[in-house]
């Protein structure tokens, strides 16, 4: 069986194809359950994300892996074939490992695909399609990846507007669990901030929206894993004090908080310091705001100069992480063959023990016999030695024939080497 990653990404397809070759968790579960042990395709994992649809599986022929995720989702395989990039073997086991730790992301180092890559492969476990190799790879994928995010740089630099004022709370306020966050509108931008907030484990989060729809779209995005109230957009002022970082990214054409709003926000707080952040163009957030003690203020420029400076540390971190990933891929390969060969190895040292204990018996029987103890040991040491070097002289003698020159001058000169081994002479004690 050959190991093989076959897939699409945003590198390769659009934003339209990768929707029609996407599954959601319930389907692809179905369709999982459905490959039995007889079916040629019984032994996968599929990938399914906003920026790739990838099946990683243990087959004899990836063209099946094709045609399974042209049917699955009624597309005609050539209209895929173009857009499909294709590994085996090591080339396979590399780019899992460098999905897994956010090498071959959008975002470069992105923290959320390794988990996502975690959650199929237990879906493939519940629907029975992972065999225990399939799942050695996959768990020696996730060790790559955690050496890559706890030896390298990759995945410890902000490279996103929401991530990166999340970290820059974390590093304002040394107890990220006890911060009150104000979002400023419920789009798109400080949806992304709200759930990196999340993340870092705040303790509560306030949604000031214009339109309370919106607002409770976000709060049951966010509530399992945070406490999150709800403001009415005319009570914004009131409600500042309140919070220690504020996210503001609202579109309007004026100013939502004022130099006043902040003022009298800060004297209720008995000046505790805030953390403001303004992600609208034009600014929601009065500039002057900045000359205030205890106002730490953010705005699109200073942050996306703090993302560019990151992205280009990330980058460079890659180029480390890339050599380990490949080094990773290599070593387990080799542990792969060392592991196929071990069953061999076992059966030719059973054999040579069988020959030794045959030819003991016999030399002992010899003995009983009384014959000359001499005669009897050399005849054992010959007639022992030549059952032993004769596997390795056949082998010898095959790939001296054989019409590839290669594997006789590779076997002549390891067996040079391990002879040389075994004549250097003992050190006395």
């Amino acid at each position: 069986m050959t190991f093989y990653a076959i897939g699409v990404n945003h590198q390769t397809a659009s934003v339209e194809l990768r929707e029609r070759i996407a599954f959601n968790a319930e389907r692809l579960s179905s369709l999982l359950s459905e490959q039995d042990s007889q079916s040629q395709l019984n032994d996968l994992v599929v990938v399914s994300t906003c920026n790739r649809t990838e099946i990683y599986a243990m087959t004899e022929h990836a063209d099946i892996l094709l045609n399974w995720l042209a049917q699955t989702n009624d597309i005609d395989v050539n209209q895929l074939f173009n857009h499909v990039y294709r590994y085996d073997n090591i080339q396979a086991v590399t780019h899992l490992m460098r999905v897994a730790s956010g090498l071959d992301s959008l975002m470069l180092g992105e923290p959320q695909i390794l988990g996502q890559v975690k959650s199929a492969l237990s879906l493939a476990k519940t629907a029975g399609t992972v065999s225990s190799n399939l799942n050695r790879i996959f768990e020696y994928a996730f060790y790559a990846a955690k050496r890559v995010r706890s030896e390298t740089a990759v995945g410890s630099h902000a490279v996103s507007m929401g991530y990166a004022v999340a970290q820059l709370a974390s590093q304002v306020f040394s107890h990220p669990e006890k911060l009150v966050v104000m979002m400023v509108a419920a789009g798109e931008m400080n949806t992304l901030v709200a759930k990196h907030m999340a993340d870092i484990g705040v303790a509560k989060i306030l949604i000031c929206n214009r339109g309370r729809e919106r607002a409770e779209k976000l709060a049951q995005e966010i509530t399992p894993f945070v406490d999150v109230e709800i403001i009415p957009f005319d009570a914004l002022a009131d409600n500042l004090y309140r919070a220690d970082v504020i996210s503001s990214c609202t579109g309007s054409l004026h100013q939502v908080i004022s130099y006043q709003d902040v003022k009298t926000a800060l004297k209720k707080r008995r000046y505790q310091q805030m953390l403001m952040v303004d992600l609208a163009v034009p600014r929601d957030i009065d500039p002057k705001v900045e000359g205030l003690d205890g106002v730490y203020l953010y705005g699109v420029d200073d942050l996306q100069t703090v993302i560019d400076e990151n992205l280009a540390q990330r980058r460079q971190a890659a180029v480390e992480a890339e050599v380990m990933v490949n080094q990773l891929a290599t070593q387990m390969l080799t542990q792969e063959k060392i592991q196929g060969a071990s069953g061999i190895i076992q059966h030719y040292r059973m054999a040579g023990e069988a020959a030794q204990q045959a030819e003991l018996e016999h030399a002992l029987q010899c003995l009983n016999d009384g014959q000359d103890a001499a005669q009897v040991l050399q005849a054992f040491s010959h007639r022992l030695t030549q059952k032993l070097l004769h596997p390795t002289s056949i082998l010898l003698r095959e790939a001296a024939q054989a019409e590839d020159p290669e594997q006789f001058e590779w076997m002549q000169e390891h067996l040079q080497d391990i002879l040389k081994v075994q004549r250097q002479p003992k050190h006395k004690k």
